[in-house]
């Protein structure tokens, strides 16, 4: 390994840092979904369903979840108390807003390694011909062939290391692109279930004032 990185030249050194922030970037988004992944659906039924039986009990739960996105977003919105439904809308989408750069966070990183990684690459293979053409003498190739092989050796294993810096961190941005994407469709879910929970209970409340007023 150590020969093939000496032979790609200057650029394997920033592709090498790239893959060590690649694989350090990757190792946390894994943590931060499984984390989520794993409690998100069985806490989020148990707050809905607390929520639709004893409305005050759901603060405490939502604190000692506040770890899960979706938790943070029904917190942020129920603290605003007897608003009207629209304006409980309002907040979850605004809270929702607020919550999306945590859940896209090192998006633009994992974009950024993978355009530059194969132009790095490209780069490694225009400095490689270079130094093979410059190692070139007209009717004496023989004598240079060491110095040619070598500059054919950068360019081939600067481009191919660019490539696959690009290609494993492409595939690792996809999936959390995807992860992202249900995230946030389950998200929707559990706020639309919410909203009409809230709306139940808001209807209820309104209800019971204008029976005490009429007495």
């Amino acid at each position: 390994m150590g020969t093939i990185f000496a032979a790609g030249g200057i650029v394997m050194w920033p592709l090498l840092g790239f893959s060590i922030l690649a694989i350090a970037l990757i190792i946390e988004r894994f943590i931060f979904w499984f984390r989520i992944s794993r409690s998100q659906r069985p806490v989020m039924q148990d707050i809905l369903r607390t929520y639709r039986q004893a409305p005050m009990d759901v603060y405490a739960k939502l604190r000692q979840n506040i770890n899960l996105p979706t938790a943070r977003i029904f917190l942020e919105a129920l603290e605003l108390e007897d608003v009207k439904p629209s304006q409980f809308h309002l907040a979850l989408l605004s809270a929702m807003q607020a919550e999306l750069p945590h859940l896209r966070r090192f998006n633009t990183i994992f974009a950024t390694i993978v355009t530059l990684s194969p132009l790095l690459g490209l780069l490694g293979t225009v400095l490689g011909l270079i130094a093979a053409f410059g190692a070139l003498e007209i009717g004496d190739i023989s004598t240079n062939a060491a110095a040619v092989t070598g500059g054919i050796a950068e360019a081939l294993v600067s481009t191919a290391s660019g490539m696959v810096v690009a290609i494993f961190m492409l595939l690792f941005a996809n999936l959390f692109k995807g992860l992202y994407r249900r995230q946030v469709a389950l998200i929707q879910e559990y706020s639309g279930q919410l909203e009409i929970l809230y709306e139940t209970h808001y209807d209820r409340k309104s209800q019971l004032k204008a029976e005490s007023y009429a007495r």
